[in-house]
């Protein structure tokens, strides 16, 4: 009878520790005068909602005590061309020395845009909009992706900062290079590099540009809408084609497509 009153009384503490340690979780609140990167973990469960409530405001808090650190997730958005519209170059130019004439050149970096497109949609979908409750899962989630739908509007994180993207064109040029013979990979890797510049120079313009054509306007209300309305649809960027195609339009325009 002791040892059974020992358990339950054992059993009784231990769920009030879980009650007592998930309100503290869920009653945490982010100091947003302090930096943030290892704050946003101890909200749990609660990190999900907290980070889908937008800041709007051009000026972006500050991400770590270390200034160093903090550098490295700044990025002006001019960075991306003037660093890698020169290695798009130098790889259709390999491809070109190795033999293919501007015609095939022209059809394997259009070919390599087509492909970033799947993989910005990809990317955009299941692993930027992961769903995270740990606190590694996110503190990782808010580097990647999380500040930006917080503080939508801070210009100096809109892009991806050229030190990390150097170190992942590494696997996906290797990916490339699987299905690829020697003299079409540069090329096909360019296009898709491409892409990428194209993406996230377009991704800025959305954010900052005030378009006054038709079609720039309406891709800025639809990734606005993305941001601000419906945030688990429109996960195209530079283009709604892949959302069309998984069926992940916002719902009005999929009213608009029936």
């Amino acid at each position: 009878m002791v040892k059974f009153s020992s358990c339950f009384l054992i059993t009784c503490v231990e769920k009030a520790t879980q009650r007592s340690l998930k309100m503290v979780a869920q009653e945490f609140s982010v100091d947003l005068d302090k930096p943030l990167v290892f704050q946003v973990g101890h909200l749990g469960e609660a990190y999900e909602e907290w980070v889908h409530q937008p800041i709007v405001s051009r000026e972006g808090p500050r991400f770590f005590e270390n200034d160093f650190m903090e550098s490295l997730t700044r990025t002006v958005w001019w960075a991306i061309p003037s660093i890698w519209l020169p290695v798009v170059c130098y790889c259709v130019l390999k491809s070109a020395r190795m033999g293919h004439a501007l015609p095939e050149i022209a059809l394997m970096v259009v070919g390599g845009v087509f492909v970033w497109t799947l993989l910005e949609y990809t990317l955009h979908r299941f692993l930027f909009h992961i769903k995270t409750k740990s606190y590694w899962g996110n503190t990782v989630h808010y580097l990647l992706h999380g500040c930006h739908h917080k503080h939508p509007m801070d210009g100096l994180r809109l892009v991806f900062p050229p030190a990390a993207a150097a170190i992942l064109l590494v696997p996906f040029w290797n990916m490339v290079s699987l299905f690829a013979t020697p003299s079409i990979t540069p090329a096909l890797f360019g296009g898709g590099l491409l892409g990428y510049v194209m993406y996230d120079c377009t991704h800025y313009y959305l954010h900052h540009g005030q378009p006054a054509n038709d079609v720039p306007k309406n891709l800025k209300k639809y990734h606005m809408n993305h941001h601000f309305r419906v945030q688990d649809k429109g996960f195209g960027i530079t283009s709604a084609l892949w959302d069309r195609v998984f069926g992940t339009l916002p719902p009005s325009k999929m009213a608009k497509k029936m």
